[in-house]
Parts: structure tokens; sequence; C-alpha cells
């Protein structure tokens, strides 16, 4: 099957198979699965125009909600932090966009960027597992708690004692105001910094408008590392910042598109909607799961495949 926005030939459930795979381990960490899937559009699909970053939005929309569903459904959507993600990366997700096809419409510039970005994440990631497993405490008390508890509810399918306990132990907004976040979860009580989620976000948001991902994919790992969040509950609120922010990096796109005739700028919107199906299956699958899968091996997931990607990355800059 040819797609003739992209140029893309390819058999209609590679890409459905291939998002379904990757969406269903990276939601587990709060990451669409977007910024994996960009490599293999660039190096196995051949599709290098700027309009490839718009295309892997419209992933984004078909596939996050069934994710945020999960994370509502569960209890696990602290939404304060989700409105303050949007509010910064959406302004950031515009300017990105603009630098994308103005200064990096030249693909190995752009893998170059991307690389840069990634590894940097990656390792931030890797040193602050070290750091805590020489400590002894990788990870947070609720983790541990929630994992402790699911695991007691896994092997007692039904308990009805346990079902109402991982109930009234969902996440619960304590205070929200333009200086503090704070919220509970499983005992442990979180506090953050209002503006400084609100930096991070448009900074996050101008990266994830130049690389395509909507700017929320990559928030989850910054919460983990720099504000020591439980990845429990960030996973939802990233996934659904990225929701709206490629909502409105969708349309960004499509309206700039035909400032440059030249270009192509707006999305292949068949591809991206079969990425986002096979997406939107995994992504649920991956959210009902993540539960059952420690925090610890959730982190150093996210950490191997964002590093592998840089890797690739700086290679097929070096090798062109």
């Amino acid at each position: 099957m040819v797609f003739p926005v992209s140029g893309v030939e390819i058999h209609p459930l590679v890409p459905f198979f291939v998002a379904f795979i990757v969406s269903f381990f990276t939601s587990m960490g709060g990451v669409s699965g977007a910024f994996l899937l960009l490599p293999f559009q660039m190096s196995f699909l051949g599709y290098t125009h700027p309009s490839v970053s718009a295309t892997n939005q419209v992933f984004n929309i078909v596939a996050i909600p069934s994710g945020v569903y999960r994370y509502w459904r569960e209890g696990r959507m602290v939404w304060p932090l989700t409105w303050v993600v949007i509010a910064g990366t959406l302004p950031g997700v515009f300017i990105g966009a603009i630098l994308r096809v103005v200064y990096l419409p030249n693909p190995s510039h752009f893998k170059l960027f991307a690389a840069s970005v990634l590894l940097y994440i990656g390792l931030k990631m890797v040193r602050d597992l070290l750091k805590k497993n020489a400590s002894g405490n990788a990870k947070t008390d609720s983790e541990k708690r929630f994992q402790a508890l699911m695991k007691s509810y896994h092997s007692k399918v039904g308990t009805k004692s346990l079902a109402n306990e991982i109930h009234l132990k969902k996440t619960s907004v304590t205070h929200f105001n333009f200086k503090r976040l704070g919220y509970t979860f499983y005992g442990e009580s979180f506090d953050v910094s209002f503006w400084g989620i609100f930096a991070l976000s448009f900074i996050v948001g101008i990266v994830g408008g130049v690389y395509g991902i909507g700017g929320g994919s990559i928030i989850a790992p910054f919460f983990v590392t720099f504000f020591g969040l439980p990845v429990y509950t960030v996973a939802g609120a990233a996934l659904m910042g990225t929701f709206v922010t490629s909502v409105a990096g969708v349309v960004f796109y499509q309206t700039i598109a035909p400032l440059y005739p030249n270009i192509s700028v707006a999305p292949d919107w068949l591809l991206g909607a079969l990425f986002g199906v096979g997406g939107m299956v995994g992504m649920y699958l991956g959210a009902r799961c993540q539960k059952f899968v420690p925090a610890k091996a959730i982190k150093w997931m996210l950490a191997g495949i964002i590093i592998f990607t840089a890797i690739k990355y700086t290679a097929a800059f070096w090798g062109n």
C-alpha cells in the first residue's frame, strides 16, 4: 500500500503492529511511544520530511485516550499536574513547530538535535537510578506500598478488603495554587513548585514540538528524575498533556502548510491513523498492566529505550 502524502509504501498491518508493541511498553512510563516511532519512520520507512513530526502527533491523538482512560479509572490521574503540563507545553509546542520547519528541515541536523536531548534525559535517569541503588532506595515509599498491595491483590483476585484498600488510597490532591502543588499517594505526600513544573513543561514543549511527540511525551522522565514524583502517578498526566498538545501541534502544522509549498509540512493522516490504532490497543493494555510491573523496572526500561534511540540517531548523523 502506498501512502501518497508521505510517499511510504508498506503493508498497512506493519504500522499497526509496530505501534502496538512500542506503546504497550512505553505507556507504562507515561510515554506514548511516539519518540520511538519517529526513528522507525525516518530510518526504516524513509519518511524524513518535516511532516513526519505532524504525522507522529496524529498517532498520539488516536492512541492516547485509551491509556488515559485506564489511569483515570484506576484513580491515578493527578489532574492539577495535568493542567499545569498542558498550560506549559502548549505555547512551547507552537514554538517548536516553527523551529522544526524553519531551522531543522534537514534530517541529519534534526537527528543530531533529537539525539542530544534524548541522551541527556537517558543518562540523567541512569545516574539517578544507580545513585538510588547504591543507597538502597531505588523507589519512593508509596511506590513500594503500591507494588506490595498490587501483588497481594493479584494473588488474591476478588478479595473485597484489598479492592477497598486500593480504592481508598488513590491519589488525593492536598493543595494547588500558583505557588505549590501537593498530593498524596499511598500514604506519602508530594509537594512541587507550580512554576518549576510550568517552566519545565514549557521547555519540554519546545523540544516536543520540534521532535513531533507533543511535548508531554518526554516529560515523565523529567518528573521522575528532577522532582522525585512516583512514576505510577505521573504517567496519566504526561499522556494527557501529550494528547492535548498533539492536537494543537497537528492543527498548527496543517495551518502553516500552505506557507511552505516546497516542503511537506502537513501530516499524513492515513499513516498516522494506522499507527494510532495500533498504539491505542497497546496503550490501553500497557496502562492496565503497569500496576503489576515494579517502578524500578519501568524506569530502567525508559532509560534504556531513550539511550538506545539517542545512540541510533547519533550514528545516523555521523554516518551521513
